[in-house]
């Protein structure tokens, strides 16, 4: 019999046994075998699960059983006392006269496989053939999953010569099991072989099997889809799952048509596709600006009692929202409410960052109070994506105050110095850079090392030395610090001044990327350089993108282009320009009067053509304007 401590040096766990005998056990008050293995279930430890066993056997009447057994193993498995286990093993055909049966093998097999000792899961068949047993194919099975989630190759050889040598014939679960293995390591080409074998056989492969090979094909692209779209055809009955993995397979190649082509399939079997399937076609229609058809689907899905979670909702008011239609996004958050699918903090960051982007601030603080009154924590998002949108349109007072409220808030910066940044990136704009300066120094405390760079590159692009400025730019960039709107003007600026222009786009680009867009000054710095270097087509190139961006010239961002089209003789595409500039209502500064002027005088040929009159009119507009 197996020692087991002595039971008055240990404690049961007796909460659990009193919520036992909360219930009656029998009416020869004899704990029952079911009761005796949840007791033992239940212990915090291997002693106290053997304890527990011991105290059992000590009640008139009772008798051990499997379950008990088996019980008492699994917890000793949990806590890797599996030379105990041996133990118990042996002593089984004499206390309860029966081998262990087939579960408390396979609990053995889970627990070395959680263990990972994947040496003496294999050897659990010949811990079977001790009791004069040959492992039965739920053994077998049992095995073979815990060696697949470790080697394929080793559960492939264990199948060969243990399972066929056994002559034990495997079954659906045993193919399928290989199977998840060879897809989980891409070995499509053997999947497709082990399929081939299974009909060989004479078996229908389950469409379990079936969806683990579409599964593994659609992990590699557009070539593997394609394939299984023509599996698909061979199963005979397809389930929900089929069809989710072709939905999300095509959503995740942004195939549309064909995502949509199989949703309707799935609804056309009767089946409703999963939340988070339908939230992919839902996200890929509004990614093509087709919110409106995301609407319907997800009405439909509604309708055949599927699921529409707050994920699948906040997917669809972002795609609102990105269209400029951020009044409708709203209208389906209360939709939302109405149907008991709560927002949540990202239901309401997505509209408030919707109202930013649309201009529409005082509706995006509006957003940010009612998340207070709904009972939703502001986090950092909130009041990132509010501080941006206050600064960046002109509320830089507003933006200072909610800036105030997340230093004094337990969300915090969080060390995050986007938020600062914002807010230079306010002031910068309204041309205020000495406040900008000065709030860029205050903020060392939080930041020195952004703080230090920062002030670092400036001094070096005040100096004139730009290969310095930008060695430390690069440091920056290595410590991943986000640099201001500041440190780039001034770098492009200082680049523009060298005539490294091509340098000073790459950096004005990476600048709009981080979300900061140029003031005019910063233009025209490029502008000027293009045409430097007899680069007029880039200049013009770059005026156009400015303007499409909605940026507000001025005379500096003629002026050079104008100065160029005369020094080449381009009298006509100068006065195109100057034409421009009284239709906006933009002063031509001297420079541009005497290139225009000394150009005039070079071109008495054009003049003579009937062009004079053109020209007095357009001085008359110009000087009428000013």
């Amino acid at each position: 019999m197996l020692k087991i401590p002595n039971p008055s040096k240990l404690t049961i766990n007796l909460r659990s046994f009193l919520v036992l005998q909360s219930n009656p056990i029998s009416s020869s008050s004899v704990p029952s075998q079911d009761h005796i293995a949840r007791l033992i279930l239940d212990q915090k430890s291997a002693p106290e699960s053997l304890q527990t066993f011991k105290w059992a056997s000590q009640f008139p009447n009772f008798t051990h059983s499997q379950s008990t057994y088996r019980a008492l193993i699994y917890k000793l498995c949990t806590f890797r006392r599996f030379d105990t286990v041996r133990q118990l093993l042996d002593e089984m055909p004499q206390s309860i006269q029966s081998p262990p049966d087939d579960t408390i093998f396979i609990t053995i097999v889970r627990g070395l496989g959680r263990a990972r000792l994947i040496k003496d899961v294999i050897k659990v068949v010949d811990l079977v053939l001790r009791f004069h047993e040959i492992p039965s194919l739920k053994v077998f099975n049992s095995i073979l999953d815990v060696l697949v989630k470790e080697d394929i190759d080793l559960a492939r050889k264990f199948y060969r010569k243990k399972m066929m040598a056994s002559g034990v014939q495997g079954d659906h679960y045993t193919y399928g099991i290989l199977m998840k293995g060879l897809c989980a390591t891409n070995r499509i080409a053997d999947g497709f072989k082990l399929l081939q074998a299974i009909k060989t056989q004479g078996m229908t492969p389950t469409v379990v099997i079936y969806n683990t090979l579409i599964h593994g094909l659609c992990k590699n692209g557009k070539l593997g889809i394609g394939r299984s779209r023509s599996l698909m055809n061979e199963i005979e009955e397809p389930n929900d799952v089929t069809f989710n993995i072709l939905i999300s397979a095509y959503c995740k190649e942004e195939n549309l048509v064909n995502a949509l082509v199989m949703l309707e399939k799935s609804f056309s079997f009767g089946f409703v596709p999963d939340v988070v399937s339908v939230t992919k076609v839902v996200e890929l229609l509004c990614n093509v600006g087709r919110a409106m058809e995301a609407v319907e689907i997800l009405e439909r899905v509604e309708s055949k009692g599927g699921v529409v979670d707050v994920v699948a909702y906040n997917t669809l008011i972002k795609g609102f929202c990105r269209l400029g239609k951020v009044k409708v996004g709203y209208r389906f958050l209360k939709q939302m409410e109405t149907k008991g699918c709560l927002p949540n903090v990202d239901t309401y960051n997505t509209l408030i960052s919707g109202f930013c982007e649309s201009g529409m601030l005082d509706s995006a603080l509006d957003m940010f109070d009612d998340m207070k009154t709904d009972g939703i924590n502001w986090n950092f998002v909130t009041f990132d994506t509010l501080i941006k949108g206050l600064c960046s349109g002109g509320r830089i007072e507003d933006g200072f105050k909610i800036l105030e409220l997340m230093e004094d808030s337990k969300e915090g910066s969080k060390c995050r110095i986007s938020p600062y940044n914002s807010a230079i990136y306010g002031l910068y704009k309204e041309n205020q850079w000495d406040e900008a300066l000065e709030f860029l120094t205050k903020m060392e405390k939080l930041f020195p090392r952004a703080v230090d760079r920062s002030l670092r590159i400036l001094g070096f692009c005040e100096e004139g030395n730009i290969e310095n400025a930008k060695c430390i730019f690069d440091q920056m960039n290595d410590e991943v610090i986000v640099p201001s709107v500041i440190v780039y003007d001034c770098l492009i600026h200082g680049f523009c001044q060298e005539n490294q222009i091509r340098e000073a786009l790459e950096l004005m680009n990476e600048m709009i990327d981080r979300g900061y867009f140029p003031l005019a000054s910063t233009f025209n710095a490029l502008i000027g350089g293009f045409c430097r270097q007899g680069k007029v087509g880039s200049a013009l190139k770059l005026m156009e993108d400015v303007i499409g961006r909605g940026c507000q010239l001025d005379t500096g961002s003629y002026s050079p282009i104008i100065d160029a089209h005369c020094r080449k003789g381009e009298l006509e595409n100068a006065l195109k320009l100057l034409s421009q500039m009284g239709e906006k209502g933009i002063v031509p500064d001297h420079l541009t009067w005497n290139s225009l002027l000394v150009c005039l005088s070079q071109n008495t040929i054009w003049l003579n053509k009937n062009n004079l009159s053109h020209v007095n009119k357009l001085l008359q507009v110009i000087i009428t304007d000013t």
